[in-house]
């Protein structure tokens, strides 16, 4: 019975006592790295912030450090110091020098105790709150050199203070692995970043190329997410505000920000969300407003930027944004959804990794998946961006088929008009010669009466054309059937050149009243000083940027309803923008107004006495 309870005891001291003991590392050359977690760091919160390193050496503090118990441990307390210790068993037989390492940029304070001969202790401070040239390395990790002349196992201290949560991640590595792994790092940053501003570039020239916003909120997205990347990953300090650590503690929130919010406004363009869900725009709206609001309370307390859990709402609903507009048919939205959901996937292992999840271990996929994950969805939204284009044009497409069907089915009853007409003026001939053949002593009357059928015939074209165009003329006329009388830029020159120099054509410069055609169309160049005078100088429609039988059909509407028409609705039945239509509008209803006495009875041609500016134009 004593043997069984020794045993016991025994088994307890050796296995259960050792599973909370501190278990130390031991150098070996064959190893490049080690990532020190669980059982091998211990930690020691002091929520006074009082206890100097003296103190924590003395048998009473030091016994009150704790195991941890997850792969890397947090400070959570921002009020509070937090103390690490490692184990390290020293190889002098290594011929391969050594640092320490730790990851977590973000960290306010970091003071390292490293220890040398005879029981001392030599301390270096970093942290983000002091100038980046007080580094040992220039790198953006804290790094510190430990001397590797023995085979003692020896104790490593640090503390951490920061206003915000932070990571204690410490690596122990060999130089030679350090060199390789920075080069290595840096050169992915630069990819990484360079993807950021060529994705950046292209959309902003399709922004300047198409004029539509998704691009710009798509551009300055990238942008937010590159700036928040380098905020986090330490390249910013060490390259863009080296002198400013003031910076650091606000800087990656401003990045967050600005990521989330742009990130919702090309949700909202790109998904066209106000017409296709406008439920799901009053809620993007909503995020919008109470992020902003968020951020501003976080610029007076900057400790709340730590909580990016709350970036989390902003991602879904863009997400789920997406794809409710995806399942109700909406299919350029499929990219977008694929690369939220890798974002997302990002965003739920960084979210698990701030939880301290135990069975989720720290490395390099864990530290960058969310850089990762931006990139995967940069692709994709930028494939997404695509196949929105190439939906718009097969849409486009789709509308030129119906009008040139239109068109087409337009000309087959032109056709078929005139082969009536043509099989009426035959059967009408075909009768006057039966009757001529039957009367040929009256072979003169019947000429006579052949040329006056030739004159009907004549007359009969000519009351068609007008009995169209006044057709056409009438108040209601849609711009399809205007398009009869003006079909293109060529039948416009001519009316204006007809009516511009109905009374002959005289040189504005000499006074010649030779011409000859000029290079532009139905222009006139003056014979004697060469002078070239275009068609639509001196015009209303001078300097006009939008199509010539487009600007005859605005200048109609506005003739037909006496200036009453709108520039909205201008632009809604011209497909020109609101505001063109508003400047073109404006010129014309004032020639209107100056020539109302003119017009007066001008009837349904009245419109074409306000095209010349000057009515002295059409007389030279």
């Amino acid at each position: 019975m004593v043997k069984r309870l020794l045993f016991c005891k025994l088994f307890f001291i050796l296995f259960v006592l050792k599973g909370y003991g501190q278990t130390p590392y031991a150098i070996n050359d064959q190893t490049l790295q080690h990532i020190f977690s669980h059982g091998e760091i211990q930690f020691l919160e002091d929520p006074s912030g009082k206890l100097a390193f003296n103190d924590i050496l003395t048998p009473k503090v030091n016994s009150q450090f704790k195991t941890n118990k997850t792969y890397t441990p947090k400070t959570h307390n921002f009020e509070s110091n937090y103390w690490f210790k490692v184990k390290i068993t020293h190889n002098n037989q290594s011929k391969k020098n050594w640092i320490l390492e730790f990851f977590d940029q973000t960290i306010d304070d970091l003071n390292v105790f490293v220890p040398i001969e005879n029981g001392a202790y030599l301390k270096y401070n970093f942290g983000d709150q002091y100038k980046f040239k007080k580094r040992e390395y220039n790198h953006k990790n804290f790094t510190v050199d430990i001397a590797n002349h023995s085979n003692d196992t020896k104790t490593y201290y640090v503390k951490i203070k920061s206003s915000q949560s932070a990571n204690a991640i410490i690596v122990l590595r060999n130089t030679h692995w350090f060199v390789q792994y920075a080069l290595d790092e840096y050169i992915v940053f630069g990819l990484f970043y360079g993807m950021v501003l060529v994705f950046s570039l292209y959309n902003i020239l399709m922004y300047f190329a198409i004029r539509q916003k998704q691009y710009l909120y798509y551009v300055l997205y990238n942008l937010s997410i590159g700036f928040y990347e380098m905020c986090v990953d330490g390249i910013a300090f060490q390259y863009l505000w080296p002198n400013f650590p003031a910076i650091n503690q606000f800087s990656f929130g401003v990045g967050l920000y600005l990521s989330s919010v742009f990130g919702l406004l090309f949700t909202l363009n790109f998904l066209y969300l106000k017409n296709k869900s406008p439920l799901f725009y009053r809620l993007v709206l909503s995020v919008i407003l109470l992020r902003t609001l968020f951020f501003v309370f976080c610029v007076f307390n900057n400790e709340f930027f730590s909580y990016k859990i709350v970036e989390i709402i902003p991602l879904l609903t863009a997400y789920t944004a997406g794809l409710y507009v995806y399942f109700n048919g909406y299919k350029p939205a499929r990219f977008f959804v694929l690369g939220y959901s890798f974002l997302f996937v990002g965003c739920l292992i960084k979210l698990l990794v701030y939880l301290n999840v135990s069975w989720l271990s720290y490395g390099p996929i864990t530290h960058y998946s969310l850089s990762f994950s931006f990139v995967i969805e940069m692709i994709f939204v930028s494939f997404a961006i695509g196949d929105n284009i190439r939906h718009l044009r097969k849409k486009k497409d789709k509308v030129q088929k119906r009008m040139i069907a239109q068109l087409q089915e337009n000309e087959k009853l032109k056709d078929n008009m005139n082969k009536e007409l043509t099989f009426l003026v035959d059967e009408r001939t075909k009768e006057l010669r039966e009757k001529a053949d039957i009367i040929l002593k009256q072979s003169e009357e019947i000429s006579r009466m052949n040329a006056l059928l030739k004159e009907d015939n004549e007359e009969l074209q000519v009351n068609i054309e007008k009995v169209t165009r006044a057709r056409v003329m009438s108040q209601d006329v849609d711009f399809e059937e205007f398009s009869k009388i003006y079909p293109d830029r060529d039948t416009c020159y001519k009316y204006l050149s007809d009516l511009k120099w109905k009374n002959g054509y005289q040189c504005k410069k000499c006074g010649s009243n030779n011409y000859l055609s000029g290079q532009l169309p139905y222009s006139r160049r003056c014979t004697k000083c060469r002078y070239e005078e275009s068609v639509i100088n001196n015009t209303i429609f001078q300097n006009s940027r939008i199509p010539i039988n487009k600007a005859f059909y605005m200048l109609y509407l506005i003739y037909t309803t006496k200036g009453k028409i709108s520039s909205h609705k201008l632009s809604e039945i011209l497909s020109i923008r609101q505001g063109t239509c508003w400047s073109y509008s404006s010129k014309m209803k004032k020639l209107l107004e100056d020539r109302k006495k003119e017009i007066k009875n001008a009837g349904a041609e009245g419109w074409s006495k306000i095209v010349l500016e000057h009515p002295s134009a059409s007389e030279g």
